[in-house]
């Protein structure tokens, strides 16, 4: 039994940013994570050509910054040597290949019980601490949608999670399903590398520039939010034109609130949307059913693809192992709160990097919760 002041589970980001704050504190913590690295979705299941889709800018962590001579748009490499110098930096050692199996609240004892498995040595830790930290991410596992049929298809079927390139795609039909940034910058690899690409877009999404983002972004820190998306919205229709006509629709809420809202963020092109107006992408509606190679849309069509990629983003484990933690999360394992007062629970129970805000609000949670937890050390030693 290892008795601990602040245990985090996670050691992406979110749990990086966490332990780098408490450091500056000086208060002990463990981390742990259930992966062999720090920050597994990014190192491993990152497409090659991913950049951060803001300027750097809205993308540091606390504490430390990009060097000076680092581009506007951070692209994945590059990120995760940050987060590399970043771990050595704040002397972060997360116990890693260690997966937390249950973790419930001892009332008599008012501090939480973690049972996790370490997986090296094939052995059960268990820790007792007053703080616990959820920075396991929204991201933890692949979702992809039940589709009557699917199982029955003879070809390639992948998350994204899994894509690297679309070399090994040239010359077949490819199906990709999802059109958040994820599925629209797929397509153009795809494409890119002679694919015979079509996309699933079933929802209305706003397409911006990278551009146009950070203005929003920028202008935002002192501009009404509907004063802010009228413009990029006019901005965007002015680039881009009335993408209806290609199966594109635009939401009725503007970019910058249904982010504040929703948590949904802007597709942000990096050349999809040229390659759907040229016709070298098509653009599909929902999919009613797949049979064997024959994938049937709902206007009746039936194509046949050799390859589906799902882009249709992930789900949280959270709820799986954390019990007594009704007060901060939902079912969905995600906070019941409105941002920005989403990371706080009771009994000492914190999240981080849940607030789907990026990395900005990682590095905001983080703060929030190192103050929070030692100024209720200070309270209690009071």
């Amino acid at each position: 039994m290892e008795n601990v002041v602040v245990l985090i589970v996670g050691a992406g980001p979110a749990g990086l940013a966490t332990a780098a704050c408490l450091s500056q504190f000086s208060i002990p913590y463990v981390i742990v994570e259930r992966e062999s690295c720090s920050a597994s979705l990014w190192r491993n299941r990152a497409y090659d050509h991913l950049k951060l889709h803001l300027a750097k800018e809205f993308c540091e962590l606390p504490h430390m910054s990009y060097p000076l001579d680092a581009p506007t748009y951070i692209p994945k490499n590059l990120f995760v040597k940050y987060l590399d110098n970043y771990v050595e930096r704040f002397n972060i050692r997360p116990k890693y290949l260690t997966s937390v199996e249950t973790s419930t609240f001892d009332n008599d004892q008012k501090c939480w019980s973690i049972v996790a498995h370490d997986m090296a040595k094939s052995t059960l830790v268990r820790f007792t601490t007053k703080f616990l930290v959820v920075a396991s991410g929204e991201n933890s596992t692949e979702n992809i949608p039940m589709i009557p049929g699917l199982r029955s298809f003879p070809g390639d079927v992948i998350h994204s999670s899994s894509y690297k390139s679309g070399k090994s795609y040239s010359g077949m039909n490819v199906l990709v399903v999802g059109s958040g940034n994820s599925g629209m910058e797929i397509a153009y690899d795809l494409a890119t590398h002679g694919a015979n690409t079509s996309i699933v877009i079933r929802s209305p999404i706003h397409v911006m520039t990278k551009e146009l983002i950070r203005l929003g972004m920028t202008l935002a820190r002192r501009l009404p939010l509907n004063l802010v998306d009228n413009l990029l919205v006019m901005a965007a229709n002015f680039i881009f034109g009335d993408l209806s006509r290609y199966g594109i629709r635009r939401p009725k809420v503007g970019p910058m609130i249904l982010k504040l809202e929703t948590g949904r963020s802007a597709v942000i092109d990096v050349g999809t949307v040229g390659l759907i107006k040229k016709g070298i992408i098509k653009v599909k509606e929902s999919i009613s059913e797949i049979m064997g190679d024959i994938v049937e849309f709902q206007c009746g069509r039936k194509i046949s693809f050799d390859a589906i990629v799902f882009a249709t983003g992930y789900k949280s484990t959270t709820n799986i192992w954390l019990k007594n933690s009704e007060s901060m999360l939902n079912g969905n394992g995600l906070p019941i709160k409105e941002y920005p007062n989403h990371w706080k629970g009771e009994n000492g129970i914190y999240c981080a990097g849940l607030g789907r805000r990026g990395l900005a609000g990682i590095a905001a949670d983080a703060k929030n919760i190192a103050n929070d937890i030692i100024s209720v050390i200070g309270a209690m030693s009071g």
